[in-house]
Parts: C-alpha cells; structure tokens; sequence
C-alpha cells in the first residue's frame, strides 16, 4: 500500500513509509495538522516517525512541486488488560491462556517476562495465547503490543513440575474410603489426583504432603497421578485395591 502502517500508537513514534512517485526532496509530511518527522527521502519513498494524535487523519507529502494527494493514517489507542486464566502453568511452558481486556485486535505480540509469544486475537476484547518456556520457577510480568503501544499490569507464575513418592499406606479396600498421604514436592497448585481414571478428594497439607481418600475401586493395582498447575507425577508403585472376604 502508499502508506505502510497505516495505523499506530495515540502517543506517536510510528515508523511510517509513504511510497509514490517525484517525493525527492520532501520538505514536510502532515499528519492532519501535525508535522512527522521526516527520516529517509528518496523519489520514490518517504519515511516519517508519526507525531500524535487521534481518530483517522490524512497524511499528505510536500515537495517543491506541490503537495501530494491525502492518504488515510489510523491512530489506535493503547491495549488495557483486565484478567488473564489461567494465571499459573508449568516452567516448561506449552499451555494455552486468555487474556481479556481492550483494544486487543491489533496484538502482535505477548511477553512473559523475556521470553515473546505470538497470540491469536479472537476479537478487541480477548486474545488466546501459547506460554513459552520459563527461564525459572516463580512470577513474571506480561505485557500485551498492539499497533496502540505496550500495556503491562498482569503477572503469571511459572511453577515446578511435581514429584510424588510411595503412597501411605500404598493399598486399602477396593470399596474405598481409605486416607491416604502422598509425599513429593512442589505440591501446593495440586488441581486433581486420580487412582486410574477416577478423581478423588484431597487436602493440600502443604508445599511436600497432600493427602487424599480412596475412591472405590477394582480389585489389583492402579495408576496414581497427581495434577498440579506446573505439571503431572505419578506415584512410584501406585496404589493396590484389596478384595474383600468372601465366605
């Protein structure tokens, strides 16, 4: 196009390129009735830093033969960012979060801290994004860039996966309703445990101990997994459901 953007930031310092024919020597380029800063020049371009402004204004070039017909230059406000879900997930990243807000169509790109992810704008006021990996375990600041500038204010938290060990006790009735106390470490976001397929109820005692009740179950050994926000562990030896007596 003639003009490339031919949107950017309210606040200005938007690289623009304005493309055409006999622009040598260009003296001024208006941005409505701002004046661009002009940075490169030949005859066939010329490049500008957009002053500020809003709404839509006409950009024209003058040279020493006259000035040049409008073109159209969109300025958009800065993003606002109101909430973002989930707010926690693993140091290796992958998972996918949303972010709401405002002024989200023109996002280019999401940060977590250093580390850049490219988001999908679902519409102006929400944008779904791929976490990328963290460089450590603990919160980060993200930030949102739009053709409107950068607009930061939400954090997210890189966890730890889990480890799990032995279950105590490691078997109990296949009826259920045996406690039992699972050991590990980075604990504390536990979301689900499951014995197979089937999720039980659990307490997070703290950051190294959560314990559970045994759903019912068949009788022999299953798989015990603990979810939490960082990651999934499964418990060395599982759990083994005891068949009762039969008479």
């Amino acid at each position: 196009m003639p003009i490339s953007p031919n949107q950017g930031s309210t606040g200005g310092g938007t690289t623009v390129t304005i493309t055409g024919s006999n622009l040598g020597g260009a003296t001024a380029v208006h941005f409505g009735t701002k004046t661009a800063t002009i940075t490169a020049n030949t005859a066939t371009s010329v490049t500008v830093i957009s002053p500020s402004g809003t709404g839509t204004v006409p950009v024209t070039v003058t040279t020493p033969g006259g000035t040049s017909n409008p073109l159209s230059f969109f300025y958009v406000g800065a993003p606002f960012k109101s909430s973002i879900a989930p707010v926690s997930g693993g140091t290796g990243g992958g998972n996918t979060v949303t972010i709401n807000g405002t002024g989200l169509t023109t996002a280019t790109a999401v940060n977590f801290g250093a580390a850049t992810a490219i988001p999908t704008v679902v519409n102006d006021g929400q944008l779904t994004v791929t976490v990328p990996a963290g460089a450590a375990a603990g919160p980060v600041g993200v930030s949102v860039t739009t053709a409107g500038g950068t607009n930061n204010g939400l954090t997210y938290t890189y966890v730890d996966g889990p480890t799990v060990g032995p279950l105590s006790p490691a078997s109990g009735p296949a009826s259920g309703g045996t406690t039992v106390t699972i050991p590990g470490t980075n604990l504390t976001t536990t979301e689900s445990v499951t014995f197979g397929a089937t999720p039980a109820p659990f307490s997070v005692i703290n950051d190294s101990t959560v314990t559970v009740v045994t759903p019912p179950g068949a009788a022999g050994a299953t798989v015990v997994t603990v979810t939490t926000s960082g990651g999934s562990a499964i418990a060395p030896g599982g759990y083994t459901y005891l068949a009762g007596p039969g008479i």
